[in-house]
Formats: C-alpha cells, sequence, structure tokens
C-alpha cells in the first residue's frame, strides 16, 4: 500500500503488504522488504534495503509523545535487517541515520538522544541509556547495559558496562595504528588522579596522534559521564 502523497524514487522495489506512508520519500533504488511499514515525515537516500517487518518512521516510545509528528532522515546504502524498529523524533530535530550503516545487531536498543558516532559496533541484546554516546570505532559486547557514554577506540562488557581494553580487533581492520592510543589508555583509564590532569598527560605523551586528540576530546565534551572504570577496577571495587 503506497499513500497518495508518498514520493517513491526510481528503481525502487517495493514488496507484497508492505506499507509506505503519504509524507515519506524514497529517494532512488531502495528495497523494501515484504510486511514492512515506513511511515511518518521520513526523507529516506538512495539505495537502502529494509528487510521484512521493519517498522521505520513510527512516532516515539515516549510518555511526552503528544501525537505531533517527528521527523526521520536517513542517508544511503544502509541495511535494516528484519524487525529493526526505528522511530522518528519527538520534537523538531529529526532522527538521523548516516551512510552505508547495517543497523545493530538483533536486539540491540538505543534509548532517545543516543548518539552513535562512525564505524561503532553494537552487539546483539545490548542496551544503551537515553542522552549517551557511543563514540567512534568502539566494540559494545553483547548483553551490555551501556548507561555512560562508552569512549571512541575501546571495548566495554557487562552490566553495567565497564571497559575491557582498546578495539584492537577494528582498529587493525581499520589501518589505525594502536601505538598512541595504548598509551594513551594506560595514563587515561589505568592511572590515578583527576581526569582533567589525565587527558592533560595523555595529550602531552602524545601530541602527534589524531585518534588520541579525538579520544581527549570526547572525553572532555561528555555530559553524562564516560565509562572509566574496568572490569577488574569494577570487581575490585
Amino acid at each position: 500500500v503506497i499513500e497518495p502523497g508518498a514520493q517513491i524514487g526510481h528503481g525502487c522495489r517495493i514488496g507484497a503488504y508492505a506499507y509506505v506512508g503519504a509524507r515519506v520519500v524514497l529517494d532512488a533504488g531502495n528495497i523494501v522488504g515484504p510486511h514492512v511499514v515506513i511511515e511518518g515525515v521520513s526523507r529516506i537516500g538512495p539505495g537502502n534495503r529494509f528487510l521484512q517487518f521493519a517498522s521505520i518512521g513510527a512516532g516515539p516510545q515516549s510518555d511526552a509523545w503528544a501525537g505531533e509528528a517527528g521527523a526521520l532522515e536517513i542517508g544511503r546504502d544502509n541495511v535494516f535487517r528484519e524487525q529493526v524498529t526505528v522511530n522518528a523524533s519527538t520534537g523538531a530535530a529529526p532522527t538521523r541515520i548516516g551512510d552505508r550503516n547495517i543497523h545493530m545487531a538483533n536486539g540491540a536498543t538505543l534509548g532517545g538522544h543516543v548518539r552513535v558516532e562512525d564505524h561503532a559496533w553494537i552487539s546483539g541484546l545490548t542496551a544503551v541509556h537515553q542522552h549517551a554516546r557511543v563514540g567512534a570505532y568502539a566494540f559494545v559486547a553483547g548483553g551490555s547495559m551501556v548507561v555512560q557514554d562508552v569512549p571512541p577506540f575501546c571495548m566495554v562488557q557487562g552490566d553495567r558496562a565497564r571497559l575491557a581494553g582498546l578495539n584492537t580487533t577494528g582498529l587493525k581492520r581499520a589501518g589505525i595504528d594502536t601505538t598512541g592510543l595504548r598509551r594513551a589508555y594506560r595514563t587515561l583509564f589505568m592511572k590515578g588522579g583527576a581526569l582533567v590532569e589525565r587527558i592533560a598527560a595523555a595529550r602531552a605523551e602524545t601530541a602527534d596522534s589524531p585518534e588520541v586528540a579525538r579520544l581527549t576530546a570526547f572525553l572532555e565534551g561528555s555530559t553524562r559521564g564516560v565509562i572509566c572504570a574496568t572490569r577488574r577496577q569494577s570487581m575490585a571495587a
């Protein structure tokens, strides 16, 4: 069912029993599988693929939502697997998804106002708290409960999630030199002292590393707090 007013780009394929709402814009080459629902004020870039039973653009799961039209913006070449749910926003700022993502693993959940940076990996049965951030190239292990920001380039795991080291496998695959990050990790997360002092020390030790600069800037920009305690420190506490 394609409602009057929906804009369907060249080469889109829409499967049996799918529904596309009146305010949806599908750019060229999207594949919408059977039983997929795309509704709301949804602008979807080219070349995305929505597998069966995905729910895209419905109103937010929020007690504060009064039925007003939220918005959803999706880039290009993303894959939304079976039964993925992507809700529209609660206000004027849309829910945004960039380009070339596979939308997380099965059972992974993001609360409202979560920001996930480039090349992050969110494993199955994971929940990320509202307003938390997941940094670039971070790896969140399966079954994690994330209540604070996940630092870039790092792995976290557990309930509540704790640091488990650098995401060395992901960094190797991306061709990122980990020499500076290893030194910064030890300074930032394995030494004592105030965080502001550790950030200054890490920058002084690795002034030529753009990855360390990104990591320390992420720590400074946190409003919710960053996962800093390692699993060993948590057990000792």
